[in-house]
């Protein structure tokens, strides 16, 4: 079995990054549960978009607070 290799630092804090706004993106995001029945493929495909915009939202109000550009 080969060894797992090393993530570069760069990919590391962006995955960072991503965990640490996780939970602004979903808020913005409003998406409901499932309610017990599982989510179609589409419905699926709907709700990535939509959690896709929500972290470019967050990440754009996250640099606007810390007075980034």
């Amino acid at each position: 079995m080969p060894e797992p290799t090393p993530q570069s630092p760069d990919l590391q804090q962006k995955y960072r990054q991503f965990l640490d706004l996780l939970p602004l993106t979903i808020a913005l995001a409003g998406l409901h549960t499932s309610e017990g029945r599982p989510f179609t493929e589409d419905q699926i495909d709907g709700r990535g978009l939509t959690i896709k915009i929500a972290y470019r939202v967050a990440r754009n109000v996250a640099k606007e607070c810390l007075g980034g550009s």
